[in-house]
């Protein structure tokens, strides 16, 4: 669909949820807090959304909105709060400082076991999951792996977690802070993050990828280290591949 057209749509539906609830006996701040709620959701779908910017005009769309409508003046002034608290718990503040939702695109890692050879059973890490995008085309990729994904919204960690199921790709998924997380045991990375963050995620292969562990980047280089291969998207994005230990550039 043609930008702004799926804006214009996600609106639609947080609206009409809102009226949809107000004919019912939910109480004035629920509405307003499940009609922000979905509005955050659908602002993570690539279909809807797809850059940062989008995402947060999607996102904060109802509640501007409603505050530049007559409906406004029914809200307490403490209504506001619940869908300030509605977007922080979809990007809580921890992880500003990363990458947004980034989803893979479909087809992204088609042909990558030729450069970057994984047997059955390789453990597979999706650092940074969101809604499980990754996840799925690391499963096309390596449908023998066992794959795992973190990420620290738990709203969006449930969405992940429920796309899985439905669409049968076998990730364990969990909440978590991915510099946190033990990267030891596994034998290959998977990172869509955004530039300034990957000095922080090299250091941290560095110290703990075992010999002959991958790390994979979509779209942004590791600046400090030299490439072993570079995969390319059907949509022209490299995927750029190191393994441990790693060279410098």
């Amino acid at each position: 669909m043609i930008w702004p057209l799926p804006a214009l749509l996600a609106w639609a539906a947080t609206w009409g949820l809102f009226f949809g609830l107000q004919r019912t006996a939910v109480p004035l701040g629920i509405a307003l807090l499940l009609a922000t709620a979905l509005g955050g959701v659908l602002a993570l779908l690539p279909i809807v959304a797809g850059t940062r910017w989008r995402c947060v005009f999607v996102a904060l769309g109802f509640p501007l909105s409603l505050l530049a409508s007559g409906l406004a003046g029914a809200l307490p002034a403490w209504a506001w709060l619940l869908p300030m608290g509605a977007l922080l718990a979809l990007y809580p503040v921890h992880a500003w400082r990363d990458a947004p939702v980034f989803p893979t695109p479909r087809g992204a890692l088609r042909g990558l076991p030729s450069l970057m050879p994984l047997p059955d059973g390789a453990r597979v890490l999706d650092a940074g999951c969101g809604l499980g995008d990754g996840l799925r085309e690391l499963h096309v990729a390596y449908p023998g792996a066992v794959l795992d994904g973190i990420e620290w919204s738990w709203p969006v960690r449930l969405l992940c977690g429920l796309r899985c199921r439905l669409q049968r790709i076998p990730a364990r998924v969990t909440r978590g802070d991915i510099w946190q997380a033990d990267w030891s045991a596994y034998d290959g990375i998977y990172l869509f993050q955004r530039p300034e963050s990957m000095p922080r995620a090299v250091a941290k292969a560095r110290q703990e990828l075992r010999a002959g562990a991958w790390m994979a980047s979509l779209e942004f280089e590791a600046q400090e280290l030299r490439p072993v291969a570079r995969h390319l998207c059907p949509d022209g994005r490299p995927v750029w591949l190191y393994r441990a230990p790693f060279r410098p550039r």
